[in-house]
């Protein structure tokens, strides 16, 4: 067999074209390590790797356990509202329900209010891609040749601020919270901004340029099923409207899963909700818009709070604790393997 330095050519004589040039990369002369395993090593790696992963999957059900969280469900008990949304002619019919509970402790802390919805499949490939990324940063693009379609324009021509399905089916129930002191009834204050992500709020979304918002969205329409067009989905707020709204900024990251929840608001921590919210009887005041029934969907506003691992979800927890367990017993049967190998290679060589 020739050695590797033959096919290079000698000195003086000219290099085939083909010919690698003679670097310490091209002719495999570079430096390299393998390290060798032992079983101290190789039983340490695992078990210090399970130790790790135990230890962290620990702590981290622990402190989704520490989560404080009430869910309600209101789908039963605004029937009526849910039937009058089953026929979309009644689209401009104000409806209203109540939801009375009660919290037993106090929930300290900062307070978010969730928007839950169960069997909506953001994850079908038609659903996600029906949006117009151009159009939501506030260019002027041709949405005929968008994924928009079949929201993108009306019959008459008139183009639709924002397109798309995703758009079109954004959750629009307005939700109120209320505490019920003695006798008077106090409104809890939330805010709706502040809730979306920095790179969303300042990247991803942005509103056409013009002097004012109603100017920008001319000659547009608002989608199908939207009450009210873009640039009015805040009246109170100026900043907080067109494609730069939190609620719509918030809607737009689909999810993976039929189940899930969105931010909806934040317990303002003033006057009587400095700590968080005070144990006593509370009232849910909804606007019912979003219609679940044709999809058999149900619907919930969930109250919670968050610590340093994030929320109630005990995911990743479980999967550090399974990791860890897998580690640790792979090392002890490796040990028992090494163990039994040894004990035969003893006694042969007796």
């Amino acid at each position: 067999m020739k050695n590797k330095t033959s096919f290079l050519p000698r000195e003086g004589e000219a290099c085939p074209s083909r010919c690698p040039d003679n670097s310490a990369f091209k002719q495999q002369k570079l430096p390299a390590w393998k390290p060798q395993l032992t079983i101290a090593t190789v039983l340490s790696s695992f078990f210090f790797t399970g130790a790790f992963c135990l230890s962290v999957g620990v702590c981290l059900i622990l402190s989704a356990n520490s989560v404080r969280e009430i869910q309600i469900d209101y789908s039963d008990k605004c029937s009526d509202c849910s039937k009058l949304r089953e026929n979309s002619s009644n689209w401009n019919k104000e409806c209203h329900c109540t939801v009375n509970f009660t919290l037993k402790e106090d929930i300290l802390g900062d307070v978010f209010m969730y928007y839950g919805l169960q069997n909506f499949y953001q994850n079908h490939r038609r659903y996600v891609i029906s949006r117009s990324d151009a159009q939501l940063l506030g260019r002027n693009v041709n949405i005929q040749k968008s994924y928009c379609t079949p929201f993108t324009t009306y019959r008459n021509g008139t183009p639709m601020a924002p397109c798309g399905a995703i758009a079109n089916s954004m959750f629009n129930d307005t939700i109120d919270l209320f505490y019920n002191l003695n006798s008077s009834v106090i409104q809890v204050p939330l805010l709706k901004t502040g809730n979306s992500w920095w790179t969303d709020k300042n990247v991803k979304f942005r509103n056409p340029k013009s002097y004012n918002l109603s100017s920008a969205f001319a000659g547009t329409a608002r989608p199908p099923y939207w009450q009210k067009p873009v640039y009015l989905l805040d009246e109170e707020d100026e900043r907080n409207n067109g494609y730069i709204n939190d609620d719509f900024i918030i809607w737009m990251r689909v999810s993976a899963f039929a189940t899930f929840r969105n931010l909806y608001r934040r317990v303002s921590r003033i006057r009587q909700f400095a700590d968080g919210l005070p144990a006593g009887n509370y009232t849910f005041r909804i606007s019912y818009n979003f219609p679940v029934t044709k999809f058999k969907g149900r619907k919930h506003v969930i109250l919670s709070t968050v610590v340093w691992s994030g929320g109630s979800n005990p995911f990743l927890g479980i999967a550090y604790v399974v990791s860890g367990t897998a580690a640790t017993l792979t090392g002890f049967v490796i040990t028992a393997i090494h163990l039994k190998l040894r004990k035969k290679k003893t006694y042969f060589q007796k």
